[in-house]
């Protein structure tokens, strides 16, 4: 589910929820108003949580196709694929990637995806 999605089922799911007992239970409700309102307060918790645990949608896609070569030297990094930084997400995918060498200490040559180093978010970690 995208995020506006997600933001919008949420807003409309609180609406619901509180607009129960305002519409429905504060002029002395008779039995079926009663029944209704556990109908729509039920119905408006059930979207909420379904809102809050769905996974969200992954809306990158990377395709690269019949890349050319690339070489590295002393340090550097040549990747003739995808790179995805922090690990990337969403679907990849590499095909007939070119060559790509690496000379050199601290070279790095990838041909086809780079997922890179995975890492986990922190909020106390310094911004490059």
């Amino acid at each position: 589910m995208s995020r506006g999605w997600k933001t919008a089922l949420m807003v409309l799911s609180v609406a619901g929820i509180v607009s129960t007992p305002l519409f429905w239970l504060l002029d002395g409700p008779d039995t079926g108003q009663l029944v209704g309102a556990s109908v729509q307060a039920a119905a408006s918790i059930a979207a909420l949580v379904y809102a809050i645990l769905a996974a969200p949608a992954s809306d990158s896609r990377n395709r690269v196709l019949r890349t050319g070569s690339a070489n590295a030297q002393d340090g550097g990094q040549a990747v003739t694929g995808i790179k995805l930084p922090n690990g990337g997400g969403g679907s990849s995918t590499a095909t007939d990637t070119g060559p790509s060498t690496a000379t050199g200490q601290g070279s790095r040559a990838v041909s086809g995806i780079d997922h890179g180093e995975r890492r986990s978010w922190n909020p106390f970690r310094a911004r490059r």
